[in-house]
């Protein structure tokens, strides 16, 4: 009573309302799986959606035909033997009948029905006992008059064994009829050997030589993927190498944080645009005077090592004399001339002694590639190195030359906003910056006419110039009134619009261009990763940059530090950890993008298997496939292990 009690004074709760759903809502979800229908059916029909195709029986047949030699890997080589199984029947019936010999059930044997024929009825043979889904051939062996001629085998038919090693078929028998019993023979051809059990065959090859031969033995389709793989596992290796070493320093241009706050005067950054392509310009000249200095000296390898250990030599002793540790007086601007050109003298011995190094490595890694034997490949790997230092010297000596030649103008710009007068620096720097748009922008031009071989002055130089000129005259006209103008964040941009132009071109496309530059091969396959490993990994690298703490960087920054020490004390340790795991993703991407490189000439395991798919030998290609599936998953798990471990 008391419970119910209770239960009768209970409060009831409201029920809550279910708010209906609104009429506006209901149209909009009905809109958008009416838009989804339609995005499918236009996708369905962009894509040429066709179940025709897969109904035809020819390409069911094909399609069989290609995954039961996909199943069947070319792994081993085994030799293999015929085997004939007989039986004996009568074409045509004779009046007294015909009956064949009794087989022996428990072994391989075959069976004719009906046992006589007239000529050229059907019969229907069945084999018991072969090997499973073994392949032969049916013949009729009709009686021969001579038996030194051997016998005369009629093919009939091919047949293949199911999976207890029986078949049944039916086929036309040849018109051979004669008073003798025939025969019907089976021929199949048995693999000698096992996997565990494998023996020494002795084979005759088409000279007629005999030689003796292990049965199974690892394919010659084998060896060819291993070879190609090991060849793979390498250019995904380099290109990422390399690809990492340029992107570290360029992922720094793509980062907003460190460069949106960069500013310089408008007079120091047209004086260094200007120095730019000077400076480029005399480099290459002094590399070529190095060069020609230096071919008077590599017809002789004594003479080239004499010139490596004199060069350095005077070399020490030139900027020790016009960079002493202590002046008592400062020099005169006579001395200081003097002490430039021995100092441009010194640097022009410094690119000889590139070119003599470059030489005598060459030198040696031919001299040791055949006495090397199995290690031949490091004297070729020296030689290798040899000819990349003497192919980038004339490009590494105009890049370091700009780069003297901008830092000297960019001090001479900060020289001039500290001596000369505010108003005087105004007036001069806009005819700089008009001058400084005015070369870049021609240069621009020539770039442009010599890629669409545009030889009319007009178009090529002036027009250029001028609109450059324009340019720069609106540039120094803006920053009039401003002391330092923002640069950071245009290189921000045409970073970031490089490495996305870049990234947009898959490697396969790219070397088809390298195919052309240095041929076929797996060179031009790891050119074309590493272009596209720069720019990928450029930008992953660049978004890591922006995410890190700004704290330590502030900090450093207040302590004085130039850009460069912030970057290496405040940027790089937050920096270092992500950037390895980037780099083993990169390798893992890079791993299988190389399998599939070759199909356009990149060399690698994707060379092979477009040959194989071309020639039709899916069994080879099916190799081919088990060994970058192997790889891929082996890089994955080691690239992976390797995260956990350092990242």
């Amino acid at each position: 009573m008391a419970d119910s009690r209770d239960t009768s004074q209970q409060t009831l709760e409201p029920m809550p309302v279910t708010p209906k759903r609104g009429l506006k809502r209901t149209v909009l979800l009905i809109l958008a799986m009416v838009f989804g229908v339609i995005v499918y059916a236009y996708g369905f029909a962009v894509t040429d959606v066709n179940l025709d195709e897969i109904k035809s029986e020819t390409r069911q047949t094909q399609l069989v035909r290609v995954l039961r030699a996909l199943a069947r890997p070319d792994i081993l080589t085994y030799e293999r033997i015929s085997t004939p199984t007989d039986t004996t029947f009568a074409m045509p019936c004779q009046a007294v009948g015909f009956v064949a010999d009794e087989p022996d059930v428990d072994s391989r044997h075959i069976t004719v029905e009906p046992a006589c024929v007239a000529p050229g009825d059907k019969i229907t043979v069945r084999g018991f006992n072969f090997s499973a889904n073994a392949r032969g051939t049916l013949v009729q062996v009709p009686p021969s008059d001579d038996p030194t001629l051997g016998d005369l085998e009629l093919r009939l038919a091919e047949f293949q064994t199911d999976e207890f090693g029986d078949f049944e078929i039916e086929v036309n028998t040849r018109e051979r009829e004669g008073d003798e019993p025939q025969t019907i023979r089976a021929i199949t051809r048995e693999n000698i050997g096992s996997v565990f059990n494998p023996v020494e065959v002795e084979v005759e090859d088409g000279n007629g030589v005999v030689s003796t031969v292990r049965s199974p033995r690892i394919s010659e389709s084998t060896k060819n993927t291993w070879d190609r793989i090991i060849e793979t596992v390498f250019l995904a290796f380099l290109a990422t190498t390399l690809g990492t070493i340029i992107a570290v320093p360029l992922s720094f241009l793509a980062a907003r944080n460190l460069m949106r706050d960069i500013s310089v005067p408008m007079t120091k950054l047209a004086l260094q645009l200007i120095a730019l392509p000077v400076g480029v310009g005399v480099g290459m000249l002094a590399a070529g005077w190095a060069r020609a200095i230096s071919e008077q000296l590599t017809d002789s390898t004594f003479l080239v090592i004499l010139g490596l250990v004199a060069i350095p030599i005077l070399m020490v002793m030139a900027f020790r004399w016009a960079l002493p540790p202590v002046e008592e007086e400062p020099p005169t601007p006579s001395e200081r001339g003097i002490r430039a050109a021995v100092m441009s003298a010194a640097s022009v011995g410094g690119i000889v002694v590139l070119f003599l190094l470059a030489s005598l490595m060459v030198t040696v890694g031919e001299w040791l590639e055949p006495r090397l034997s199995g290690f031949d490949f490091l004297g070729s790997f020296v030689a290798s190195l040899g000819d990349i230092l003497n192919a980038i010297i004339t490009l590494l000596t105009a890049l370091a030359t700009a780069g003297v030649l901008m830092n000297l103008a960019g001090k001479l710009g900060m020289w001039m906003k500290g001596h000369l007068p505010a108003g005087f620096i105004k007036v001069f720097r806009v005819p700089l910056a008009a001058t400084s748009g005015a070369l870049l922008a021609g240069l621009i031009g020539v770039g442009i006419g010599s890629l669409y071989q545009i030889t009319d002055p007009l178009k090529v130089y002036w027009v250029p110039g001028g609109v450059g000129a324009a340019i720069g005259l609106i540039l120094a006209m803006r920053a009039y009134q401003r002391e330092q103008i923002g640069i950071g964040l245009s290189v921000y941009y045409i970073a970031r619009t490089v490495f996305n132009a870049i990234r947009s071109i898959e490697p396969l496309v790219m070397v088809i261009v390298f195919v052309v530059w240095v041929g076929i091969g797996p060179f031009a396959g790891s050119l074309a990763l590493a272009l596209h490993t720069v720019a990928a990994l450029a930008k992953l690298y660049s978004e890591q940059v922006e995410s890190i703490l700004s704290g330590p960087i502030e900090a450093v920054k207040a302590s004085g530090a130039t850009r460069i020490q912030t970057i290496v004390y405040a940027v790089i340790p937050q920096i270092v950890p992500p950037y390895i795991s980037f780099t083993l993703y990169r390798w893992d991407i890079n791993v299988r993008m190389s399998t599939i490189i070759g199909f356009a000439g990149g060399g690698g395991i994707g060379f092979l298997l477009q040959q194989n798919i071309r020639l039709l030998n899916y069994q080879a290609a099916s190799v081919n496939m088990l060994a970058i599936a192997v790889v891929v998953a082996s890089m994955d798990y080691l690239s992976s292990r390797i995260r956990e471990r350092i990242v």
